[in-house]
């Protein structure tokens, strides 16, 4: 019996490289990305030392993101395939997300002000990142082209 892989599956898995001109604005897009999860990081680790550590809950998250953001990282700068990528993206789009909720809703009895030092910077920098790793993604998943 022959085995059949299914075309967009053999994308998530593979462990082939783009390769050309796609390959390396993979390469480069995956990079940007990574430096800019680590800004993120930064951010919320500097944040994390000037006092947020002493808030319930929002003090851990603090730096389980900053952690975790560095780690996001190291697996897209070294890695560059398809669902690294993505999970970056998803990384920052999540603590976007998590930001505004904190924003407009509250959040584990936190309510966050867009007025606070660095809101419009993380939202910046997670918002650069989340576009760059979307678009490394996007050209990563394609087929090499057969030239």
């Amino acid at each position: 019996m022959r085995s059949v892989r299914l075309g967009a599956t053999r994308g998530l898995t593979s462990s082939r490289r783009v390769t050309g001109q796609r390959g390396l604005a993979v390469n480069v897009l995956a990079l940007v990305g990574a430096v800019l999860l680590v800004l993120s990081a930064l951010i919320h680790l500097h944040l994390w030392s000037q006092g947020y550590r002493n808030i319930p809950t929002i003090g851990d998250l603090f730096i389980v993101q900053g952690v975790a953001a560095i780690l996001v990282a190291l697996a897209v700068a070294v890695l560059r395939r398809f669902i690294v990528l993505a999970a970056g993206a998803l990384f920052a789009i999540g603590t976007i997300a998590g930001l505004l909720w904190s924003i407009w809703f509250g959040l584990f009895a936190f309510r966050e002000s867009i007025h606070a030092p660095y809101v419009v910077s993380s939202l910046v920098v997670e918002g650069v990142a989340f576009v760059v790793l979307t678009v490394a993604a996007s050209l990563a998943f394609l087929p090499n082209s057969s030239k």
